[in-house]
């Protein structure tokens, strides 16, 4: 047997053996294509104009003044994400996981965000990790969905193999470069195959190498050693907060007097002109720096994004963290983390991952029905 055949012959095994996975992965993909654009339509009710022609949004800290006199919420605020539109609600989130929409101007609580439209997203995001599977029975979904993942990984390169026509042959180039007309049955479905098997094979690899890098650590550091980097151990991101942990308690007369929020949210403006969202993290001690996230994308491009240390008595920014700092390793698997869903470059690399899901669904098909022909009909049955 040449190696040529052998390799088909496992290719099409690894294919029938994880297509059904590879089919929910590729369905829920486009589906799940412009989550983001779909959430914020969904929170188009949210949206308040000022009371007034001069009036201004509320502050941060009397924003949280008034959810907490409102709400009287169980959890601590953990942090509050304003938005440059004032019109846009803040974005409060507890210590105790609730999130809370909030109306920058009256400081009322507009809902928890979780819409029908976000409930039936969530559902096909949990169907694409694991199954949507409950309890101890999520492990099994994550390590079927990884698995066949890594088997996807193996059909794309092997298909690149088989794909690759022979040297010298114009109408063989021709004939799996472009889709052709009039054909019918294993003729068409071959074409079909090949075709978009060829012109997603780039996009197809970042999604699928990006979600091996996603489900285990292993490819993860990979992608650490080829970066020149040391694989990452299990490490705190903000290892202030670990040391502050061992200070010991102040008491309130001790306390030093602490500079507003709003001042330090003024000055992380200022410092990122351009920014287009923060989010101010409150410190559960006052020995920790407050962090504010800059955000000057769409909140799910890594290269835009920052984060600002301030000393919440004098309002110093202390260090900046995040993004710029991270090492070429973590630089990439961030990138691989937004690559993956296409958002890293925004609405035109969403459609590329959108239409390239749609194209592993058509490849499935046509590789199950060739399959299908090969063993139990006609190759020229229809």
């Amino acid at each position: 047997m040449s190696l040529r055949r052998a390799i088909f012959w496992v290719h099409l095994a690894a294919g029938v053996a994880a297509s059904v996975v590879i089919l929910m992965l590729a369905v829920t993909g486009v589906i799940l294509t412009y989550e983001a654009q779909l959430d914020r339509w969904a929170l188009r009710g949210y949206r308040a104009d000022p009371p007034g022609p001069d009036v201004a949004p509320l502050g941060v800290d009397e924003l949280i003044a008034r959810v907490v006199t409102r709400e009287q919420p169980a959890g601590l605020v953990a942090s509050v994400a304003l938005h440059r539109d004032p019109r846009e609600p803040a974005v409060v989130e507890l210590d105790d996981g609730t999130t809370l929409h909030v109306d920058r101007f009256e400081g009322e609580s507009l809902g928890d965000g979780d819409t029908r439209t976000r409930r039936f997203l969530r559902s096909v995001l949990y169907w694409h990790r694991w199954f949507a599977l409950e309890g101890e029975q999520r492990i099994i979904g994550r390590t079927i969905v990884a698995t066949a993942n890594l088997g996807f990984l193996f059909l794309l390169v092997s298909g690149i193999y088989l794909w690759w026509p022979p040297a010298g042959s114009r109408a063989a180039w021709r004939n799996a470069l472009w889709f052709r007309g009039g054909l019918g049955g294993r003729a068409r479905d071959f074409n079909w195959h090949n075709v978009i098997g060829f012109w997603s094979a780039v996009p197809l690899a970042v999604i699928v190498f990006s979600g091996a890098t996603i489900s285990y650590q292993w490819a993860a550091d990979v992608v650490h050693r080829l970066a020149g980097d040391t694989p990452p151990f299990q490490a705190s991101p903000r290892p202030w907060e670990s040391a502050a942990q061992d200070d010991p308690p102040v008491a309130s007369d001790q306390a030093p007097p602490l500079l507003a929020l709003q001042a330090l949210a003024a000055k992380a403006g200022a410092e990122t002109p351009d920014w287009r969202t923060l989010t101010i993290d409150l410190p559960a001690s006052v020995h920790e720096p407050v962090v504010v996230a800059v955000d000057r994308g769409t909140g799910r491009q890594p290269s835009r994004s920052e984060d600002l240390l301030f000393d919440r008595a004098t309002g110093e920014l202390v260090a900046r963290a995040g993004y710029p700092t991270f090492s070429r390793g973590f630089k990439i698997r961030r990138w691989l983390r937004f690559a993956h869903t296409g958002e890293v470059y925004g609405v035109i690399g969403q459609t590329i991952a959108g239409i390239t899901s749609l194209g592993v669904a058509v490849m499935v098909w046509t590789g199950l029905a060739m399959s299908w022909r090969r063993f139990f009909g006609s190759a020229g049955r229809t």
